[in-house]
């Protein structure tokens, strides 16, 4: 508007969501310096690129009659306007999330057949909940006819969780792509905390000192319930009406407590939440039974999207940051001031305050509240959604907390589990929980054995407890499997076939989890997550280029060939899910540093709590480093930021106390020159993790590889006698193997598909008996099975082990559930030793008896038990309780040929094709003397 008298001027309302909307502030700014967009409509036209090889018509690019543009193959899109206009930057529309649509090269013409490149647009690093807000890219101001923007998939990145949707097949989908005059801020969605992403910092090339709004010619006006009166300057002038409004998430699992999220800066919202929700539990029972059963609070992975105001947000910038953020509110709305170089810093800053906020407010506030009813408080992560430091929040709570997905590479949460194992570290956490084996399409074939190498790799990366996800609540007796979370999650519940004989697995969990909580973890490595907001744990493939020479030169050549992602291969998996084939799968990143193990730490561990103690940054918590390790430029430091004076004096600290802070790329084979060498030496596929204490050294060793191996294994220690701790059968051995060489311990381990073992150091020897690792064949026959399938009432006899989804019967061939094979064989004994009985391939859990004693359940490979206790001279009886899953069953009845009544689930995810899974005991069966 002009300037002059303004009397009782309405200004149109910002958004209000369900009706709630707050005034902060109203501006006048210089139109010069926010002018307006053009006027004229371009026309608009399309076509693909001549390089591109079209080999399906109908996936050639389209536009619909709602304007959104699909193209599978490389294209263009066209503005033609009638008379030269500027842009100075383009906002691309979408309508969910499309990584390809932040890829276009902008090009220019005056005259619509010589291009000039204006600049290759280049997507934010980005979580999955990505779709709250719009993308605006900054151009270098550009006046011209013709507006092109061109796409090909070659150069994408293969996808990770901190580029979401980069994970998914390399199609084009876009709603709109809008060309703006006025100039915003890079990215300006992100940076104002609006929505979880990193990207690069404005240029001056994309905005000039001369584009940006000054804090001087910025004028403050009244504004009384939505009317301005005020006098302005001579000249045009853009008014800017600026209030806050909810978000628009909601609890969407709080049933009948549904409404929106809470504020989380603000103390009383909290509170409020807090106590007319869960303290109702103890308000409305009897309090002092409450206090006694319910003994934890959780919350859970964030799902809400971020936060970036709230009426405190103003007060506490000030008092955090020390200067007032008013002058500078524009630039939430992408306005830029004084200079790109300076927007960018007090946008950072905005950020820095809202990740303090959530830590300070929300989570202390929840901490305390637990604390008044005896609870001990667990969460999930903040990020990629919630603008913060991924893993601050983690300070105030008891029990960090990450997840980790089964079979489901693309929602799989590798840096929620570094999140929280780091988090707890560095902030001296010793519970480390993980809810596990979430699934995003269930298909019936899980297994104990199937779950064992995955628990045991994040057990390895750091976790020691697990939430199982999920068990769902079946109200019916009458419906098997019943009611799931329509196929989400392991189906862990009373319903699963083999739910009694998972004992076997928890018992290995019990044990595996009591050691691991033992002393404190060991990681020499401490990597630094920089200053920039948001930021997490950062992960192993990233560090790859910073320190070659402790990855290896074959992990740097294939993390090369990986990142090229040459042809963007696809694959699918679980079923029906086509993703990139390229991500980094966790399985791929077992033990990458060899031998050495890393944790994140962020800027408070480091200004807050570290010290140097003989050489080692280490943290009250019981964490100890030797090797302080500072990133340079990565995916999520993209500007590679100085440190800030005060990190950097506390760094320069840390190095002349004797700290090693090596210069990158570090191509050193490893940090033997620093006086540390690797703590243990394994071959690929083996997982490792250490722990530490007054009486102990714990090993936890895992085979991720599906075959028996016999492996040298190396370790940092000397001076000690190991012994073999299985926690798959309880047993505890001295090695029978072993030397000291050059101040370490070798050992000789064997690990059948698959296993684990756990490798302890006493400090004081103990009379654990010698490990028994020679095997004498027994001859041992059984001339004829009885198999009797109970939930048919059907029995074979058979002379040899089958595989019963072979079967003609239908009803056995479909079966799933129990079967008992039973046989009688003779013994003797005539010599000392265990008797060990070895199944063979089981399909897919067995329980063994023999003479109607329990002698063990083979869940996991060898498949073998101790029969030892149960032999007697002459005749005896084994029967062989075996259960397979439940994906013949369905299979069947969805072909209307189900074994037995009572066949129903929600889920509605199968495996692929229509083969039916191997069922039964196939054997073959062995006998062996321990000697």
């Amino acid at each position: 508007m002009n300037g002059g008298n303004i009397r009782n001027l309405t200004l149109p309302m910002p958004e209000a969501f369900q009706g709630y909307y707050e005034d902060i502030a109203t501006y006048a700014i210089p139109l010069e310096r926010q002018p307006k967009d053009t006027g004229l409509k371009p026309k608009v036209t399309f076509g693909n690129l001549k390089s591109a090889v079209i080999e399906n018509e109908a996936k050639a690019i389209s536009r619909d009659e709602k304007g959104v543009f699909r193209s599978s193959y490389p294209c263009w899109i066209q503005y033609e306007y009638t008379a030269p206009v500027t842009c100075g930057n383009v906002e691309i529309i979408l309508g969910g999330n499309n990584y390809q649509a932040h890829r276009l090269k902008v090009l220019a013409s005056d005259d619509g057949r010589n291009f000039r490149t204006v600049k290759q647009l280049v997507p934010a690093r980005q979580g999955w909940q990505n779709t709250d807000f719009q993308s605006t890219h900054a151009l270098p101001p550009t006046t011209a006819r013709y507006f092109r923007f061109e796409w090909t998939p070659e150069g994408s990145e293969p996808g990770s969780e901190d580029l979401d949707a980069a994970k998914w097949k390399p199609n084009l989908k876009i709603n709109d792509i809008v060309l703006h005059t006025a100039p915003r801020i890079h990215q300006w969605e992100g940076k104002a905390g609006l929505v979880w992403r990193v990207a690069s910092a404005t240029t001056s090339a994309e905005v000039s000192d001369a584009a940006c709004v000054q804090p001087d010619e910025l004028m403050n006006l009244p504004l009384y319930q939505g009317r301005l009166t005020a006098r302005l300057p001579e000249g045009k002038w853009r008014i800017l009406r600026m209030g806050h409004t909810a978000t628009g998430h909601v609890n969407a699992t709080a049933g009948g407590g549904k409404g929106l999220e809470c504020d989380k800066f603000s103390a009383t919202a909290v509170q409020k939440q807090f106590s007319n929700w869960f303290a109702q539990v103890f308000q409305k029972t009897d309090e002092a039974l409450a206090r006694r059963v319910l003994k934890y609070m959780h919350v859970d992975s964030w799902e809400c999207g971020s936060q970036n105001w709230s009426d405190n947000f103003a007060s506490e910038f000030r008092k955090r940051r020390g200067y007032d953020l008013m002058p500078y509110l524009p630039l939430l709305a992408g306005i830029p001031m004084e200079s790109a170089a300076r927007s960018e810093q007090v946008l950072r800053d905005v950020r820095t305050t809202i990740g303090e906020l959530v830590t300070d407010v929300f989570y202390t506030i929840l901490a305390d509240c637990a604390r008044r009813y005896d609870c001990q408080f667990s969460a999930e992560c903040v990020a990629p959604t919630m603008v913060s430091d991924g893993l601050m929040h983690y300070q105030k709570v008891d029990r960090p907390m990450g997840e980790f997905w089964l079979n489901s590479p693309t929602h799989d949460k590798p840096n929620d589990m570094l999140d929280a194992v780091s988090g707890a570290h560095i902030y001296g956490k010793n519970i480390i929980q993980a809810e596990g084996f979430t699934e995003i399409r269930g298909v019936w074939d899980e297994d104990p054995a199937m779950l064992k190498p995955l628990l045991d790799r994040n057990y390895a990366l750091g976790i020691n407890k697990l939430f199982f996800h999920v068990y769902t609540h079946n109200p019916w007796m009458d419906r098997r499997p019943g009611m799931t979370l329509d196929g989400i999650g392991l189906f862990f519940q009373r319903d699963q076939t083999w739910w009694e004989e998972g004992k076997a697995f928890v018992n290995y969990i019990t044990r595996c989890q009591t050691l691991l909580q033992y002393g404190h973890p060991v990681a020499d490595i401490a990597v630094f997550t920089g200053e920039e907001m948001p930021r997490r744990a950062i992960l192993p493939e990233r560090l790859v280029s910073m320190l070659p020479g402790i990855y290896g030169a074959e992990r740097v050549e294939s993390e090369r060939v990986r990142l090229a992602n040459v042809g963007q291969p696809t694959r699918v998996r679980p079923v029906g899910v086509t993703h990139s084939a390229n991500m980094a799968d966790p399985e791929d990143w077992v033990n990458p540093m060899r031998g050495y193990a890393y944790d994140s730490f962020n800027k408070d561990a480091l200004l807050r709590l570290a010290k140097a103690e003989n050489g080692r940054m280490v943290l009250p918590g019981g964490a100890s480093y030797k090797v302080l390790v500072l990133p340079g430029a990565r995916p999520m430091n993209p500007d590679n930021l100085p440190l800030s004076a005060e990190a950097q004096a506390k760094v320069d600290e840390l190095r002349a106390a004797g700290v090693v802070i090596p210069q990158l790329p570090y191509t050193a084979d490893d940090f033997s020159a620093f006086g540390l060498e690797r703590d243990v030496v394994l071959p690929a596929d083996v997982a490792y993790t250490h722990r530490s204490g007054e009486e102990y050294e714990i090993y936890f060793v895992a085979n991720q590889a599906d075959s028996l191996r016999t492996i040298t294994a190396s370790f940092r220690v000397n001076g000690r006698t190991p012994q073999l701790w299985d926690a798959v059968t309880g047993s505890i051995a001295r090695l029978a193997q072993w030397k000291e060489a050059e101040g370490r311990t070798e050992v000789t381990l064997s690990l059948p598909a698959q296993g684990s073992i756990f490798v302890v150091f006493p400090k004081e020897a103990s009379e654990a008996p010698l490990e028994q690792t020679e095997r004498e064949p027994v001859a041992l026959s059984v001339s004829e099975w009885t198999v009797t399938f109970p939930s048919v009432r059907k029995s074979v006899t058979r002379p040899l082990l089958f595989d019963w989804s072979q079967e003609e019967d239908e009803k056995i061939r479909y079966y799933s559930g129990h079967a008992i094979y039973k046989g009688v064989f003779r013994w003797k004994n005539e010599k000392e030793g265990r008797i060990i009985l070895r199944l063979g391939k089981v399909a897919n859990v067995a329980t063994v008896r023999v003479n109607s004693i329990t002698c063990g359940t083979a869940w996991t490979a060898p498949y073998e038990v101790d029969i030892t206790d149960a032999l007697r001279n002459g005749s005896n009886v084994i029967e062989v309780d075996v259960v397979n899953t439940w994906a013949n069953t369905l299979r069947g009845a969805d072909q209307d040929k189900a074994p037995f009544e009572g066949i129903w689930t929600n889920a509605k995810f199968r495996l692929p094709g229509d083969e039916l899974l191997p069922a039964g005991w196939l054997g073959p069966m062995e006998v062996y003397r321990l000697k």
